[in-house]
C-alpha cells in the first residue's frame, strides 16, 4: 500500500508532530477523523477548540491493539479483549470504565472512556507508526457534517492540521457506541 509506505518513511515526522501537540486528520471507517496525542493536554484542548466541542462530552480514543488502551481503561481479561476487536465493516466504540488517572479532557463528565480498536487499515497503520493510541473525533466543527475527503479537511482546517490522504471506509454512519457493561446501544 502506497500510503503505508509513505507513512513509514514519515514515521519520525509523524511522531514528532504528535509529540509537539500537532493535530492529525485521517480517514476512518465512515469519515475523516481528527486526532492528537491523548496524553498531550494542550493538543486535546486545541482539538476541542478547533471543533468547537465542549470538553464535558468527552472524546473517543482509538488504537490498533488493546495494549495501547491499558493506560486509560480498567483492565479486562483476554476473552473480553476479543470482544473489543472490530472487522473492517464494523466500527463499534465501547464506553468502558476509565482508570482514575484517565484525563478528564478525554472522558469529559463521565466515569467511562469511549474506546475503539479500529480495523481500518490506515488508522491501524497510523497507530502502529505512532506506537500508541490517538484521540479520534470526526473532522468537522461541532454540529456540522463530517468531512469525507482529504481536500475537505484541508479546506476546513488549513495548516492547523496534518492531513493524511487515504480512502474512507464504506460505512455510512459513524461508529456505533455501546456501553461495555450491558452492551446497550447509545448511538447507532
Amino acid at each position: 500500500m502506497v500510503i503505508a509506505a509513505r507513512l513509514m518513511r514519515n514515521a519520525r515526522q509523524l511522531s514528532a508532530h504528535l509529540r509537539r501537540g500537532g493535530l492529525l486528520a485521517y480517514p476512518t471507517e465512515s469519515c475523516y477523523g481528527l486526532g492528537c496525542d491523548p496524553n498531550n493536554r494542550l493538543a486535546v484542548q486545541r482539538l476541542l477548540k478547533l471543533k468547537k466541542r465542549p470538553q464535558r462530552k468527552g472524546l473517543i480514543v482509538i488504537a490498533a491493539d488493546y495494549a495501547s488502551l491499558t493506560k486509560y481503561i480498567q483492565p479486562i481479561d483476554y476473552i473480553q479483549q476479543l470482544r473489543l476487536k472490530n472487522t473492517p465493516s464494523d466500527a463499534v466504540t465501547y464506553l468502558m470504565p476509565a482508570k482514575p488517572s484517565c484525563p478528564r479532557s478525554l472522558r469529559g463528565n463521565h466515569a467511562t472512556l469511549a474506546v475503539r480498536l479500529s480495523a481500518h487499515p490506515l488508522v491501524r497503520q497510523v497507530c502502529q507508526t505512532w506506537r500508541a493510541a490517538l484521540v479520534s473525533s470526526s473532522a468537522n466543527r461541532s454540529g456540522q457534517r463530517p468531512t469525507k475527503t482529504a481536500a475537505e479537511c484541508q479546506r476546513m482546517f488549513g495548516k492547523q492540521v496534518w492531513v493524511i490522504q487515504g480512502q474512507v471506509g464504506k460505512r455510512k454512519q459513524p461508529s456505533t457506541i455501546r456501553t461495555w457493561q450491558d452492551d446497550r446501544i447509545v448511538r447507532h
